[in-house]
């Protein structure tokens, strides 16, 4: 009777105990997403802003992220505007099915990007503005082929821009504005394949000539605004291309505006 009386409580506890902590496997949150958000949540110190990222509750339902409805894998995780410092988790490359993977105005987020987000080649949004992040920008970011907005402004990013961001087939938008970036304007920036991205390099220590190569290409909007670019920049009015805005102010450039054909309809906005 006694044996059957502990039996009776053991099984009791572990119901109440099952009841308490549910098995993962009842949650929506694929587990592997589970593991990753954890390391993310532990190299960001555990900040209060992601209190809600609690363990053994179901990461679908946590701030600051997104699941699909269909597959319940993580799609988004957005960072945006609080207290959390450290530096960019290189856990965020185990979430493989990230689409959109923003850090934003988190002052404290310093250090540089990871190169495991090369592994999230669902990624179509970038958005690692208003850190601290420092050193170059990275060559790796070209191996991201479905990236379609990469913005990394608002930083403290030095050298060189890497030619290799001419490689995006799919880029809509590139903004390396408001940082220290060095040197000259690529000239493969101006044979970009497929579609001809939004361009802001203002705000930086840019020299040099604007490429020969962007007589090629038709940008909707160009800032080159606060450089120390000289030459000529004639070659991005085109009378009959789709330009809206172009600002070309503070900088050094010498060139007969008189003689400049503007876009017919499109241009709404210049600066020079």
């Amino acid at each position: 009777m006694k044996k059957t009386h502990i039996a009776v409580a053991a099984l009791l506890l572990f119901l109440c105990a099952s009841f308490i902590t549910p098995s993962l496997s009842a949650f929506l949150c694929h587990p592997s997403d589970y593991e990753a958000l954890m390391e993310i949540k532990n190299a960001l110190n555990n900040p209060y802003h992601l209190a809600s990222w609690v363990p053994n509750t179901d990461c679908c339902g946590w701030y600051a992220l997104q699941c699909d409805q269909k597959t319940n894998r993580v799609v988004e995780l957005t960072i945006f505007s609080g207290q959390v410092s450290g530096q960019i988790p290189s856990a965020v490359g185990k979430l493989p099915y990230l689409t959109n993977l923003t850090f934003r105005k988190l002052s404290n987020i310093t250090g540089s990007i990871p190169r495991s987000v090369t592994k999230l080649k669902n990624l179509i949004v970038l958005r690692l503005s208003w850190l601290n992040l420092t050193g170059p920008v990275p060559d790796f970011l070209s191996e991201l082929p479905n990236l379609t907005f990469l913005e990394l402004n608002f930083n403290q990013f030095t050298g060189s821009i890497p030619s290799s961001l001419s490689k995006f087939t799919k880029l809509l938008a590139l903004r390396l504005d408001r940082n220290q970036l060095t040197g000259s304007i690529p000239e493969s920036f101006g044979h970009f394949s497929g579609s001809v991205p939004d361009l802001y390099l203002s705000h930086n220590q840019l020299t040099g000539r604007i490429p020969q190569s962007f007589a090629n290409m038709d940008f909707q909007r160009i800032d080159l605004s606060r450089n120390k670019l000289t030459g000529d920049a004639s070659m991005l009015f085109k009378p009959n291309g789709s330009t809206q805005i172009i600002d070309l102010s503070r900088n050094v450039f010498e060139f007969d505006f008189s003689k400049v054909k503007f876009p017919r309809q499109s241009l709404i906005s210049l600066d020079y």
